[in-house]
């Protein structure tokens, strides 16, 4: 397939563990790529994707599609139009049912997942780094998971960034439905968003925004439409296809790996019982 000059890009979504070969392998045959997330299960592995990456010249965006969410990326908007201030810590929970077994049982088989903390955290350390990205990056973490640190049912954690400002992230893979929550506290306001479906892929979730504005006596509510996975991963394939055309990537190859990193950084905290020093990534 990948020899076949009329196929311009490729999209991969299979297991975690067979993301980089793939990539590379479609990198080096002058195929555009849009890599689901994790963008690799290991750093080695991103390098060499960010490697192939320049130099074959093609664009590759990682799929972070929680970017696109007109909930999620709507505080992104709110941040960056100082509607709450500098921003002084950001929180996600998510609360949801098991994760599914996948193909062959793959998402439960450590050397084909990686880690659980690879599967949908990473969308969390992906906003986080998103959201303060006028902060610069996290200077330390610490995680504490329940059993295996890759492999925990529960997890939480916690960054430092420069200048005071924190992140935290809580996962729970042991309840029902699935429920998402984010937090920003900013200087001067404050952004809570919630959604909540009996699916992570329902076509019909209850979402709410709400922003308490610098200055402003009240909180207010923004109205949002479609928000959920099913949506934000249809508008992620048209904006994979402009950013081929255009050249320029939803989530960058450096970006994909930042992410990456985090995660692995937190599995390592959680195993080691110790904070992690971003230095020493």
């Amino acid at each position: 397939m990948l020899g076949d000059p009329a196929i311009e890009a490729v999209a991969i979504a299979t297991p975690n563990h067979l993301h980089a070969d793939i990539a590379v392998a479609a990198l080096e045959a002058g195929k555009h790529v849009l890599l689901e997330k994790p963008m690799a299960t290991t750093h080695a592995d991103c390098d060499r994707i960010v490697t192939a990456a320049e130099r074959c010249g093609r664009v590759l965006t990682v799929g972070h599609e929680q970017r696109l969410s007109p909930q999620w990326g709507r505080i992104k908007s709110l941040i960056d139009e100082a509607a709450i201030g500098r921003p002084e810590h950001v929180h996600v929970t998510l609360f949801r049912f098991p994760y599914r077994q996948g193909s062959g049982g793959w998402r439960y088989d450590r050397a084909r997942v990686g880690s659980w903390i690879l599967e949908e955290p990473i969308h969390f350390f992906d906003v986080i780094l998103w959201y303060l990205t006028e902060i610069g990056r996290p200077t330390s973490i610490v995680a504490f998971g329940t059993g295996d640190a890759a492999m925990s049912r529960s997890l939480s954690v916690s960054m430092r960034f420069p200048g005071g400002v924190t992140a935290s992230i809580n996962q729970i893979l042991a309840g029902f439905e699935h429920h998402q929550t984010v937090e920003v506290v900013g200087a001067t306001g404050a952004i809570r968003a919630l959604w909540s479906g009996v699916m992570d892929r329902t076509f019909e979730p209850v979402a709410s925004l709400r922003v308490k504005r610098a200055g402003a006596e009240q909180d207010e509510a923004i109205a949002i439409e479609r928000s959920g996975e099913v949506f934000e991963l249809e508008a992620q394939a048209v904006a994979a296809v402009e950013a081929f055309r255009s050249g320029r990537p939803i989530v960058s190859a450096r970006e994909g790996r930042a992410a990456v990193l985090l995660c692995l950084a937190a599995e390592r905290s959680a195993r080691e019982g110790r904070e992690i020093a971003v230095d020493e990534l």
